[in-house]
């Protein structure tokens, strides 16, 4: 819709609009809430780390749901004195980074020092979230890798439990990685901008992990009793697949 459509529109339909693009900034600002209850749970005396993720879960949904809900209702036109991706980024760090690596920490899951580990990590992440061509949506990708260090927390949990040390140090090569990964200009797939046919494909494929990964959550860190060793490393089958066809893409989409 036009400014000059928006001229047009009657006192009340424009109200209405107005005021359902302010609950879509409502929204994304209550991510918030499960990023307080999540660190609520990890300055516990004995953290329970199921419930930690299990809030940051619903912060993912919330982030998953409210860009299109924005597209949907037009929130730049009818609420534009509220920046809606400055509240993203915001509730995005702090429960894709700040709370997710905080957690590891507290839970002793990396070698010693774990807290300059997870500091390094804050501050490349930091560097990522505002790095101006981070989001480079018209094209479906994201410059760098795109801070989904809650997913990293969960599988550092799962290997730091089930390898004892050897895992720790899986696990901090994989922190080192990634963070060298966020500065450098390789790009990552947005999964909800990917271009077609793999929008469909990288979306349903990250639910069925998703589902996978919460069906693991009741006995985390430890695995359940119907699975094992081949259900952790199974689950790796579709971040693999992630990293693979965004480096294919990426190279590709340079090359064209």
């Amino acid at each position: 819709m036009s400014t000059l459509d928006l001229d047009n529109e009657s006192d009340r339909a424009r109200l209405g609009r107005k005021a359902r693009a302010y609950l879509v900034h409502l929204f994304t600002a209550s991510g918030v809430v499960f990023a307080f209850l999540a660190v609520a749970e990890v300055v516990q005396s004995d953290p329970d780390p199921r419930w930690v993720f299990a809030w940051l879960t619903l912060a993912v949904l919330i982030d998953a749901a409210d860009g299109p809900l924005a597209r949907l209702w037009n929130v730049k036109l009818y609420a534009p004195r509220i920046l809606g991706p400055t509240i993203d980024q915001i509730v995005d760090y702090l429960t894709f980074t700040f709370v997710p690596l905080t957690l590891v920490w507290r839970m002793d899951w990396l070698p010693d020092p774990d807290g300059l580990w997870v500091v390094l990590a804050m501050v490349v992440s930091l560097f990522g979230f505002a790095n101006t061509s981070a989001k480079q949506v018209k094209k479906g990708f994201f410059l760098g890798f795109p801070s989904y260090w809650n997913v990293v927390a969960y599988y550092v949990g799962l290997l730091a439990v089930r390898y004892g040390t050897t895992g720790a140090y899986v696990s901090l090569g994989a922190v080192v990685v990634l963070g060298v990964l966020t500065l450098v200009p390789v790009r990552f797939i947005y999964p909800n901008a990917a271009p077609a046919p793999w929008r469909t494909i990288v979306t349903v494929g990250g639910v069925a992990w998703l589902g996978l990964l919460l069906a693991l959550l009741p006995t985390f860190p430890d695995l359940p009793a119907w699975g094992g060793d081949w259900v952790l490393w199974g689950s790796f089958i579709y971040p693999a697949f992630y990293f693979g066809l965004s480096g294919w893409l990426d190279w590709t989409s340079r090359q064209s």
